[in-house]
């Protein structure tokens, strides 16, 4: 008896404290964007406006260079590092640099163009200085002009499907081979 008891207060010690892997809970993503600031009602209007929006391209106070859309789409991106490389591919079994970026918005419901030279032409042109997480950049790699892209993770960093590296991977664009090929930046969000 004295044993079952002990085998019973176990398990239940067990499934309590094990419920995180038993409740089908998403986990979420770390380090979390900051929620936008509420104004204060001014003294006239007696109720709050919407959000404040600060910094450039609609980045939310509170979060610095990112909105919580390119957080959502580089988190995405991240999430398939170490993907194959694979010529024209266009999903997780392989993807080539333009199939990688389709792939990647078309999951947060944006459509982007599928080639190199399309997504070059899509969105608005941006300063190497104010690429901002979510941005494309492109290389000249293999033909002049833009011929290669990926997608900026903020800071120096950003996330692509390299030929040479055989898959899904993070770089710095201030690398030699980088920096000497960047050609321009598209903001598409």
């Amino acid at each position: 008896m004295r044993s079952s008891l002990g085998s019973m207060a176990i398990l239940a010690t067990v499934a309590l404290t094990g419920a995180c892997a038993s409740t089908g809970a998403v986990p979420r993503p770390f380090p979390t964007p900051r929620p936008a600031a509420t104004p204060a009602p001014t003294p006239n209007s007696g109720t709050a406006g919407p959000p404040t929006v600060t910094g450039t391209a609609g980045t939310p106070a509170g979060a610095p260079g990112s909105s919580p859309i390119a957080y959502s789409l580089t988190s995405t991106a991240l999430g398939l590092r170490g993907a194959p490389y694979r010529n024209g591919g266009s999903d997780p079994s392989g993807f080539d640099c333009s199939g990688f970026v389709r792939y990647v918005f078309g999951q947060h419901g944006i459509t982007v163009p599928r080639t190199v030279t399309e997504q070059f032409r899509a969105g608005r042109g941006i300063d190497q200085q104010h690429v901002e997480q979510g941005d494309l950049v492109f290389f000249t790699t293999v033909a002049p002009g833009a011929s290669h892209v990926g997608i900026a993770l903020g800071g120096d960093e950003f996330i692509h499907a390299p030929s040479g590296a055989g898959q899904v991977k993070v770089e710095r664009m201030s690398a030699p081979y980088w920096a000497t090929r960047f050609v321009g930046a598209r903001r598409v969000l």
